[in-house]
């Protein structure tokens, strides 16, 4: 049983947050091109009744990692009834056998997570079938993964190009709104700016002059919980925040471990590895 005054703080954070996106967003050098970052309250484990005092707060885009997860949250009779203009972003890892399940969700606004031709071709299909009376294109964006790390998803850097082109050209039902990344989990800013933040700025230079596209039409999704204010100031314009909104995720499936045997992992610990492991943050 959620608390209710779990709820009621949901406000307040949201708030906070978005004072600090905006006050980021001041810091930005002029030379960046002038697009208003995006907040996206990443809902994770977290109840229906949460999603709907921030949407009361004024909110409207909401994260998911996990096509169930999201299914059901966006199928929810009480956000349906709520929250009409809900904008839902999916930002975990999407498996071509849950596309169709996926482009179902009531409201769904940008697949962040594009990271291959097939899942592309995948995606513009489906939406091409499931949508057949609506001309409406579905935002999506394509996942790079800057820091080459086995455990993250995502294009290699130097596939972006003819990624984005493919999608461009072959994906008619699919609006390329931009590129994404996780990078590498804890970097420390006193070693200078975030490489993975640079790496993505630097694709979508290389989009951009390949593809004729202006620069402010090619959105860069990249900043969570502990470093938005940086991914902001360096040219995000879109940000995943989850805890540092709705608190600190519970897994209620982790097992616990027996006093004959304990973990030699703390829990805590635990949980963040998961995180890390599981995709976004965010």
């Amino acid at each position: 049983m959620w608390k209710v005054g779990m709820s009621e703080e949901v406000g307040k954070a949201l708030q906070a947050v978005v004072d600090r996106v905006n006050q980021a967003a001041a810091r930005r050098s002029k030379t960046l091109p002038v697009v208003p970052p995006r907040l996206v309250a990443v809902s994770k484990t977290k109840p229906p009744d949460m999603v709907i005092e921030a949407y009361r707060k004024g909110h409207r885009n909401f994260g998911e990692n996990y096509v169930n997860e999201l299914v059901d949250k966006a199928s929810n009779p009480q956000i349906l009834e709520s929250c009409p203009e809900i904008e839902w972003h999916f930002i975990g890892h999407l498996q071509k056998n849950n596309v169709n399940k996926l482009l179902g969700v009531p409201n769904l606004f940008m697949v962040e997570t594009v990271d291959s031709v097939k899942l592309a071709d995948k995606v513009n299909s489906s939406w091409l079938r499931l949508r057949t009376a609506s001309t409406q294109t579905l935002k999506i964006m394509v996942q790079i993964n800057t820091s080459g790390e086995e455990s993250k998803h995502g294009l290699p850097p130097d596939e972006t190009v003819t990624t984005v082109k493919h999608i461009l050209s072959k994906c008619s039902a699919l609006h390329f709104s931009g590129l994404m990344t996780i990078g590498r989990y804890g970097y420390d800013l006193a070693d200078g700016p975030n490489p993975d933040f640079q790496a993505l700025l630097s694709r979508r230079q290389e989009v951009c002059a390949s593809l004729q596209l202006p620069l402010e039409d090619v959105e860069l999704s990249m900043g969570m919980s502990t470093d938005f204010e940086h991914a902001i100031e360096v040219g995000s314009t879109n940000v995943r925040v989850g805890s540092t909104i709705f608190g600190n995720r519970d897994y209620p499936n982790t097992p616990t471990p027996s006093p004959e045997k304990k973990s030699k992992v703390p829990t805590e610990e635990a949980a963040k590895k998961m995180e890390r492991l599981t995709v976004t943050e965010q």
